[in-house]
């Protein structure tokens, strides 16, 4: 006869459910249930892993095939003058698509905004507005010009797959500020995912348990299959019961034979969160309960606005309900649709665009209204820039030579920049800012010194900062 978990007590009960990270999670709930948190769970949710946290939670939005600088937020008046001069490289670069073309000034004016006097494109009339909560990094710069290895060097830190992503890092270091909700959400665009397909959101050597949790914001269930089908009737809360102890005596009876696949624990992970979400995903996902005003903010029922609005939105409503790390994408992979803007840059640059502008500036707006900028930290970046030449007439190719990143929020020197790009914009001049700069940084502000963040893989000490990186103190406050 199957003992059924209602018989079961606390204790027996975490005994039973094969242990490892799974185990830790269950004693680390009950424990907070119960007012007696350990330290060292006390330390990580509040207190950083070694010095005093400036943010609490993160929403990254990351604008997928390499945002062009020069027509956006890095104004280049040195290529209006030179504009249709062949002055690029004779021979084609790696990582370029086809030869240099000519000189391309910018077909977008540039104004600049706020007390700052920081220079945007019109393509960014909306985030224009806020420049002066904005501090930018002006000569970020990526060890290749492929979006595949831009894009998981810009998330892990490696040009190669099978290394945890920053999101993966921080869940690893951290935790959960709620047991309601996952800690590291990724609401990908509704026309597909990026480049490397889940790699960017992979928890890599890590336990499975720190992988993104992928939400389909566009369905009309983001969380499918959280409750029974009502057509199946044999699925009763009894028959639940009976289910689950069932799959505990076969997942004890696994993990016991397996005990270094962190796979099972990261599942009994998500099942337990799945119960729990139960009660939270629904009013955490439901929107409709936003005013109309709020709507018309994100731009929601507007055809390009809406699905990266209404990520936007989500975003806020998942990080105010202390989700730890949300991760909104721009764009999926390939050739069009996206920030890949190889054929026209005034054809195919302002309608992806549009698509974030308003979006990213309600954000903004409704992060400092609802006082939630006091401990989170927002962030806008791209794999890598684009060429200051042609391409095919009016089109840019790949360039990680410098790129623009901007960061606002908690723990941020608003209205600054940091490092500038050569006249053309095709290099990082000064102050150049890899992707181990821009880890650390953010590492800091949680907390955490990515020196002192290690985990043992293969006999090496891996960091999601390799062996490189410092903070960028000229941003932070």
């Amino acid at each position: 006869m199957i003992e059924t978990l209602n018989s079961l007590n606390r204790r027996d009960f975490l005994s039973n459910t094969g242990g490892g990270l799974c185990g830790i999670a269950l004693a680390d709930m009950f424990a907070r249930e119960q007012g007696v948190l350990a330290a060292t769970g006390s330390l990580a949710r509040d207190e950083g892993l070694h010095h005093a946290p400036k943010v609490r939670r993160i929403i990254q939005l990351f604008m997928t095939g390499g945002a062009s600088p020069m027509d956006t937020f890095d104004y280049k008046p040195e290529l209006e003058r030179l504009h249709g001069q062949k002055l690029g490289p004779t021979d084609k670069p790696e990582g370029f698509t086809a030869m240099p073309g000519a000189i391309m000034k910018s077909p977008f004016k540039f104004k600049q905004h706020g007390e700052s006097g920081r220079w945007v494109s019109s393509v960014f009339p909306h985030q224009a507005k806020w420049v002066d909560e904005m501090a930018f990094l002006m000569a970020m710069a990526s060890k290749t010009n492929v979006h595949g290895p831009g894009t998981y060097m810009m998330n892990s830190g490696f040009v190669l797959p099978g290394f945890p992503c920053m999101g993966a890092w921080i869940s690893y270091a951290l935790g959960n500020l709620t047991d309601n909700l996952p800690t590291f959400i990724v609401l990908p665009d509704a026309k597909g995912l990026p480049y490397n397909q889940r790699g960017p959101f992979s928890a890599g050597f890590l336990p499975a348990v720190h992988q993104g949790t992928v939400i389909n914001a566009a369905s009309g269930t983001p969380v499918p299959d959280l409750f029974a089908n009502e057509h199946f009737e044999f699925a009763t809360k009894a028959a639940n019961r009976e289910g689950l102890a069932l799959l505990n005596q076969v997942n004890q009876s696994h993990a016991e034979q397996r005990a270094d696949d962190s796979r099972l624990d990261a599942r009994i992970r998500s099942y337990e969160l799945a119960a729990k979400m139960q009660l939270s995903a629904p009013e955490a996902f439901d929107i409709s309960k936003e005013s109309q005003s709020t709507h018309q903010a994100y731009g929601l029922g507007q055809s390009e606005t809406d699905d990266f609005g209404r990520r936007c939105l989500l975003a806020r409503r998942l990080v105010e309900r202390d989700t730890r790390f949300v991760q909104v994408w721009s764009g999926p992979q390939g050739a069009t649709g996206n920030w890949d803007n190889h054929g026209s840059i005034p054809k195919e640059l302002p309608p992806i665009a549009r698509s974030v502008d308003q979006p990213i500036a309600a954000l903004i707006g409704d992060l400092k209204t609802r006082g939630l900028f006091e401990d989170t930290l927002l962030i806008w970046t791209t794999e890598f820039g684009r060429t200051p030449f042609a391409q095919g007439g009016e089109g840019r190719d790949h360039n990680g030579g410098s790129f623009v990143t901007w960061l606002a929020g908690a723990g941020i020197n608003a209205g600054v920049a940091h490092g500038q790009s050569d006249d053309w914009g095709y290099k990082a001049a000064e102050g150049k800012t890899y992707c181990y700069d821009f880890h650390a940084t953010i590492l800091h502000l949680l907390g955490i010194d990515h020196k002192r963040l290690t985990f043992l893989q293969n006999g090496i000490d891996r960091r999601l900062t390799d062996v490189h990186g410092h903070v960028v103190h000229e941003i932070l406050k």
